[in-house]
C-alpha cells in the first residue's frame, strides 16, 4: 500500500514536471537555424577556397578561415548549450540531446575531412606539382642547370604513379567521408523535423 502511494507521488511529480512543448519546439527550431548557419559557412568556405585556388590570395583565404572558425565555434557552443538543456531535469529529453550530440560529432568529422580535402587539393597530385627552381644553378640569367631534370626510369615512374594513386585514394576517401557525414547529419535533422511536427500536433 505504501509502495502504491510512492508510485502515485512519482507519477504526480512527473505530471507537474511536463515540459511545455513550445519550449522544446523553440529549442529545436533554434538548432535548425544553427545548422543553416553552418551550411552557409560551408558555402562561404567552398567559394573562398575556389577563389584562393584560382588567384592564390593566401592572406584573404587565411582571413576567411579565421572567420569560418569563429562561426563554427559559435555554432558548436550554442548546440552544446542546447544539448545540456535537453539533458537537464527541466527538459528530461535525453533522446533529443543524443540527436544533437550525434550531429555535433558528424559536423566535427565533416569539418576535419573538408580541411583534409582542401589541403590535398592545395598540394595537388604529386605528378602535377609545380617545380621550384630556387636551388638550381644559374650559368647565365636566362639559362640554368636544373636540379630537377633527371633521367626517368621505370622505378621513378612507378613511384610517381604510386604516389598519384595514394593521393587519389586519400582524396576519394575524404570526399566519401564528407558525403557520409552529410547523409548522417541530414537523417538527424529529419528526426528533429519529425519531432517538431509531433509536438505541434499535440
Amino acid at each position: 500500500m505504501e509502495e502504491d502511494l510512492d508510485f502515485e507521488k512519482k507519477v504526480s511529480i512527473k505530471d507537474t514536471m511536463e515540459v511545455d512543448p513550445t519550449k522544446i519546439i523553440v529549442l529545436l527550431r533554434g538548432f535548425l537555424e544553427i545548422q543553416q548557419r553552418r551550411a552557409q559557412a560551408y558555402s562561404k568556405l567552398k567559394r573562398g577556397f575556389s577563389d584562393y585556388m584560382a588567384s592564390g590570395g593566401e592572406l584573404a583565404y587565411q582571413q576567411l578561415c579565421s572567420e569560418i572558425t569563429v562561426e563554427f565555434n559559435d555554432c558548436s557552443k550554442k548546440v552544446l548549450e542546447m544539448e545540456s538543456l535537453f539533458r537537464s531535469p527541466e527538459y528530461c529529453r535525453v533522446d533529443l540531446a543524443q540527436i544533437l550530440r550525434a550531429v555535433q560529432d558528424q559536423e566535427k568529422q565533416k569539418l576535419q575531412l573538408t580541411a583534409t580535402i582542401q589541403v590535398l587539393k592545395k598540394a595537388g597530385r604529386p605528378s602535377e606539382r609545380l617545380v621550384s627552381h630556387e636551388n638550381c644553378k644559374y650559368t647565365k640569367p636566362t639559362e640554368h642547370e636544373c636540379v630537377h631534370v633527371k633521367e626517368i626510369t621505370e622505378a621513378s615512374g612507378t613511384e610517381e604513379a604510386e604516389a598519384d594513386a595514394e593521393y587519389d585514394n586519400a582524396l576519394k576517401e575524404a570526399i566519401r567521408g564528407v558525403q557520409d557525414a552529410v547523409m548522417a547529419i541530414n537523417e538527424r535533422l529529419e528526426e528533429v523535423r519529425y519531432e517538431i511536427a509531433a509536438l505541434e500536433a499535440e
